[in-house]
């Protein structure tokens, strides 16, 4: 006794559908069939989620660090200027008269000693 070949298509197209509806064809062929590679995406999914928030976060910390950089660069200008007009000579002699030191220019250039031995 042989049965038809429509007959064989149609069970299973039955079965296809039937199936289908009653969830077991993704529970048992699709899902565990091919378990290790959908938790191979998760866990590859979960690494670049993290990695883009790890690149944000990089991110976010260089522009803060450069922020303060420029911050850093405009005050030691600011240093550096007002150390060069306080360390003029002519702003040393005034500050000089106002404490009321009693120390005097040199009219002469400095010379050295020798000393003979």
């Amino acid at each position: 006794m042989d049965i038809p070949e429509e007959t064989k298509k149609v069970k299973k197209s039955e079965g296809f559908v039937k199936s289908l509806f009653s969830g077991s064809l993704f529970s048992e062929k699709l899902i565990l069939g091919n378990l290790p590679f959908i938790l191979f995406l998760t866990i590859m999914g979960a690494f670049y989620i993290a990695n883009r928030f790890h690149a944000e976060k990089i991110t976010r910390r260089t522009d803060v660090l450069q922020e303060e950089v420029k911050e850093l660069r405009a005050e030691a200008m600011a240093t550096t200027s007002e150390l060069m007009y306080i360390s003029k000579q002519s702003h040393v002699s005034r500050l000089v008269k106002q404490r009321g030191l009693e120390l005097e220019e040199l009219e002469e250039p400095p010379y050295k000693l020798h000393v003979k031995e």
